[in-house]
């Protein structure tokens, strides 16, 4: 699984290495036929490709407007600077402070690090005749910017799908593969030999974040990508097996924390009395299928497993509640399986949207 996320990953990587290669030749060949003095700046238009080069189609549109923009006001600047006279110490120390201000302007994004740049270009590199330079820097990059904006909409455009869905079933296979661990240190000599699962709470938690970013990069990759008509996903069934997905993530830390302070701590009070370990190690273990089954099986043998899962949760609920506790120690029995109850809920809820239209392995 690790290795189908990774390879998912690398070749959005390696389609967008090879348009902007693809951009920056096609740019830095037009460059010379631009009217005027722009043709004699050419190197600017595959720095322009570049810069408009993003992983979806609307972030190349919005990152290649923001930075034509930014130069736009970079080189207002600058020529409002001229008046003050040739470039100085002085005038370049005012040049990136107002150039600094300006780039806290609102929804100028990634254009306002160009402010700044744009201005000092046209200060120094302009020199004695700005009005040159500054047209064809603007055009070039211009160009630049309007080449790699057409390759990357029709030169196959990315759509981010796979990876989400790869990354939606890993985190839930890992949150299964935590459930059935610690089903078996309860049923371990204690404390258990095996503990590396009581150190996984911060990584799931990291699991969790990783697979909200890979399913917001899905989302952004259909906005103004022609091939979503040829690749359609419910991404809106992906947002919530997400959400899904994290309520899982943090009942099972809770679980996890639980357990580990009633083996470990030693300034923890609860237990687990003696006699319920195994048939709670057994409830763990059929939520863990639960969570695999959401991936591997049919809905019908999903159902059965939920329902069977369920059952059981609820049996050794009423074992014990109607038992006398044991002991002077308090149980801790009581909260894991009000986390094992919740995450039922949340598996029935659940149900049947666990890969939204079935297109995850027909887009990239």
């Amino acid at each position: 699984m690790a290795g189908s996320v990774s390879a998912a990953l690398l070749w959005p990587r390696l389609q967008l290495a090879t348009k902007a290669a693809l951009a920056a030749g096609v740019a830095f060949y037009i460059a010379p036929f631009m009217p005027g003095s722009a043709a004699d700046y050419p190197y600017y238009a595959p720095l322009g490709a570049l810069v408009a080069m993003y992983e979806n189609v609307s972030g190349s549109m919005r990152q290649g407007v923001q930075t034509l923009v930014g130069l736009a006001l970079g080189i207002g600047l600058a020529y409002v600077l001229f008046s003050l006279g040739s470039p100085s110490p002085l005038t370049v120390a005012i040049v990136m402070g107002l150039g600094v201000i300006l780039a806290g302007l609102p929804r100028i994004g990634s254009g306002s690090d160009w402010i700044p740049t744009a201005a000092l270009l046209v200060l120094l590199v302009g020199g004695h005749n700005p009005d040159k330079f500054s047209f064809g820097y603007l055009v070039q990059m211009g160009v630049g910017v309007t080449v790699g904006i057409v390759v990357n909409l029709l030169v196959f455009p990315p759509l981010h799908f796979k990876a989400a869905a790869l990354s939606l079933a890993e985190l839930r296979l890992a949150l299964a593969q935590q459930l059935w661990d610690m089903g078996k240190a309860l049923q371990e000599r204690w404390p258990p030999e095996h503990e590396d699962w009581s150190r996984r709470s911060e990584s799931l938690a990291g699991r969790a974040r990783s697979v909200r970013a890979a399913v917001q990069k899905a989302d952004a990759s259909r906005h103004a990508n022609p091939r979503r008509r040829l690749h359609p996903r419910d991404v809106d069934g992906d947002y919530r097996n997400l959400r899904d997905l994290e309520r899982l993530t943090f009942h099972i830390q809770d679980v996890t924390q639980v357990l580990s302070d009633v083996i470990w701590a030693e300034d923890t009070p609860f237990v687990i009395p003696d006699g319920y370990a195994e048939p709670l190690a057994d409830a763990m273990t059929l939520v863990g299928d639960v969570l695999r089954a959401a991936e591997e099986e049919e809905p019908k043998r999903l159902a059965e497993l939920v329902e069977e899962a369920d059952t059981a949760v609820k049996a050794f609920t009423a074992r014990v509640a109607a038992d006398d506790q044991p002991g002077d120690a308090p149980s801790a029995v009581e909260s894991i399986l009000l986390s094992l109850h919740r995450m039922l809920r949340v598996a029935k809820s659940g149900d049947g949207r666990r890969e939204p239209n079935g297109t995850a392995s027909n887009s990239s």
